[in-house]
């Protein structure tokens, strides 16, 4: 049976990492798990999706513990977090089967959502950071959602603190540092299908005992 393989990209809003990662699963002809997370999570826990969206990449000292802190009992085992539902470590728990269980059957990409840390174990993995000039992706986040530039440099510096903040509060490891991944690419350097290609290669020399 063919060994299966994951990769796992993290990214900075407006670089483009969903979009290398949409090419590289085209390439490799394997799925890609970004958003679709938050409701194979839902369905799996049999909670509901809003959950999921409301804690989605945002660490336990988030929004959604605050609101919802006195409802909390303390966590001391797995059951602990499964028997609190609405704590934004038991989404994580949760969210981390899933990866697990996709991880398990197939060969994949996932964008974002700590997988990197998740599937620390893999034997088959490959750990890609996306990063790109502020101008650039200011311009692009400017073309995606119709915004300005101030409202696009705002939304990307909220974002990218949120998910620092949620990467570094689940994985003790820093979101973005080099020493975290295998390989971390400037997408303003060759562009998106440059850098979808310069990732293959990589990814081919670094799986090529099995690939």
């Amino acid at each position: 049976m063919k060994e299966k393989f994951v990769i796992n990209i993290g990214r900075q809003l407006g670089s483009g990492g969903k979009a290398v990662g949409e090419r590289l699963a085209r390439i490799f002809d394997i799925p890609i798990y970004d958003k679709r997370l938050i409701k194979m999570a839902a369905e799996h826990s049999g909670f509901s999706q809003d959950f999921f969206e409301k804690a989605d990449e945002k660490p336990s000292k988030g929004f959604l513990s605050t609101l919802l802190g006195y409802l909390r009992s303390p966590v001391t085992s797995d059951d602990g977090i499964y028997n609190n539902p609405l704590s934004n470590d038991a989404l994580f728990k949760m969210q981390s089967d899933v990866i697990r269980q996709r991880a398990a059957q197939e060969s994949c990409i996932f964008v974002g959502r700590c997988a990197d840390y998740i599937l620390r174990d893999h034997p088959h993995c490959v750990n890609i950071f996306i990063s790109a000039s502020r101008e650039d992706r200011i311009a692009r986040l400017v073309s995606l959602h119709g915004i300005t530039a101030e409202a696009a440099e705002k939304m990307m510096d909220t974002a990218d603190e949120k998910r620092a903040e949620y990467y570094n509060y689940y994985s003790n490891r820093t979101w973005g540092a080099a020493a975290t991944y295998h390989l971390c690419i400037d997408s303003s350097v060759l562009g998106l299908d440059g850098t979808a290609a310069f990732a293959e290669e990589f990814i081919r020399k670094k799986l090529a005992d099995i690939l």
